[in-house]
């Protein structure tokens, strides 16, 4: 198997560890990266790992995606209950896409159980901590095995 699968991380991302450790843990952002890396490499492909804070850059990067990923593994983060922008994007995107949530958001604030990201995603994954992006890479996996 050869590719790259995109890993996309919306706002407040880049404080993984410092913000909120009780919900979301003590891993940085960087410690995922880099357990991504490793996963991803075990199937013999790649990972553009990528956090912003900025909607219309995870845009930019879903349309990027397009033309040169296998796969997409999405934490939206809080655009999650609030993008139709982003879920267009996926829509235009060929490939697997799975949503990814550190928190269980459906054991949390009732905005958070809506997610317009969910209405393209082939698979959802929240309340895992960040071994949910790993779920999610082994899970992107199987289906590119399988296609």
């Amino acid at each position: 198997m050869t590719g790259t699968i995109y890993v996309l991380n919306g706002p407040n991302l880049n404080l993984l560890g410092k913000r909120q450790p009780d919900i979301y843990g003590h891993e940085t952002l960087a410690d995922v990266e880099s357990a991504c890396a490793e996963r991803v490499a075990v199937h013999g492909l790649k990972t553009r790992f990528l956090q912003s804070n900025a909607e219309h850059q995870l845009i930019d990067w879903i349309h990027e995606a397009r033309e040169s990923a296998v796969a997409i593994v999405i934490n939206p983060a809080a655009y999650t209950h609030t993008s139709v922008a982003i879920l267009d994007a996926l829509n235009a995107f060929e490939g697997p896409v799975i949503e990814v949530h550190i928190s269980n958001v459906h054991k949390r604030e009732d905005f958070r159980h809506h997610s317009f990201v969910s209405l393209r995603a082939d698979g959802v994954i929240a309340g895992c901590g960040t071994q949910g992006y790993l779920l999610a890479i082994d899970r992107v996996t199987t289906v590119l095995a399988a296609s």
